[in-house]
């Protein structure tokens, strides 16, 4: 069974004091590449959240990220009232006026350093547990995503598959006449000529081109890669590269039949084959 890179997956979690939304986004690239933002108090599990998206999600650009949202009236930001009072007595010994606006004075004070701090939240065990079992519902979530998105990718790569072996029957249904067109012409190039040749030695010339533009070893290739490809979308694990693979073999073999084709109905059923393997090229790009 295929997936997609390409998926989606939230979890929101109600704590007492604050909401917590796991977001996970994935679109395709040819490794792991991974995104990780978290709140600095849970920092220290940051290596085993990768883990678990690396095991999980395999391969693809992730952006996975924790927002916090405080609900409660607390906060953790506190004033300094004491370094407020001696930041606006400066400002008012530097005005040298007993009547500067207080208001005014608390405005600028409150933006000077110090003015605030803040005390860093200690991480709670037992509410990272919790949030940990919501990152394994976002991750089941995402996955969910990838398998209903490669659906639809599989439906297009059967469908495309069979059509390169309709085309693959129409070059077995033109090899009799191809064969016969090129007799044709060599005898006709002959002919023009008005020499005498020796017939034997035409037969055995005309052996010698026809094996250089037979084509049957690339048509069994051909089909032995269509069917196998098949074979690899049926298997439990997906594997877009291997998938990606087949589909060079396949591409070699279609363009060596079209290199060796010299007719031209057998031609356009060669350039039939290549803009199917091109609409699967495009999208074995975004499969697991």
């Amino acid at each position: 069974m295929i997936q997609s890179m390409t998926g989606y997956g939230k979890s929101v979690l109600q704590l007492p004091t604050k909401k917590v939304t796991i977001e996970i986004k994935s679109l395709n690239s040819k490794n792991l590449d991974l995104n990780v933002r978290i709140p600095s108090y849970y920092k220290e599990k940051e290596l085993n959240v990768r883990k678990k998206l690396a095991n999980a999600l395999v391969r693809g650009k992730i952006d996975f990220s924790i927002y916090v949202e405080m609900t409660a009236d607390e906060t953790s930001t506190k004033v300094n009232p004491g370094v407020v009072k001696q930041y606006m007595q400066q400002l008012r010994n530097v005005v040298q006026t007993g009547s500067s606006d207080d208001v005014e004075l608390l405005k600028m004070a409150i933006t000077m350093p110090d003015s605030l701090s803040t005390e860093r939240e200690e991480l709670d065990e037992n509410e990272w547990n919790l949030i940990n079992q919501n990152i394994d519902v976002a991750i089941k979530e995402i996955v969910q995503y990838r398998i209903d998105e490669a659906a639809s990718l599989e439906i297009d790569f059967r469908e495309r598959i069979t059509n390169i072996k309709k085309y693959l029957e129409e070059v077995y249904s033109f090899d009799a006449d191809r064969i016969e067109n090129v007799k044709a012409r060599l005898q006709k190039a002959i002919d023009d000529l008005k020499v005498e040749t020796d017939q034997n030695r035409f037969e055995q010339e005309l052996i010698y081109y026809l094996e250089k533009l037979d084509i049957n070893e690339e048509k069994v290739r051909l089909a032995n890669h269509l069917e196998y490809f098949l074979q690899t979308l049926e298997t439990p694990d997906s594997n877009g590269k291997k998938l990606g693979f087949i589909v060079q073999e396949m591409g070699r073999e279609i363009n060596t039949t079209g290199s060796k084709a010299n007719f031209a109905p057998m031609q356009k059923a060669v350039i039939q084959m290549k803009n199917e393997l091109e609409q699967i090229k495009e999208q074995i790009l975004n499969v697991l």
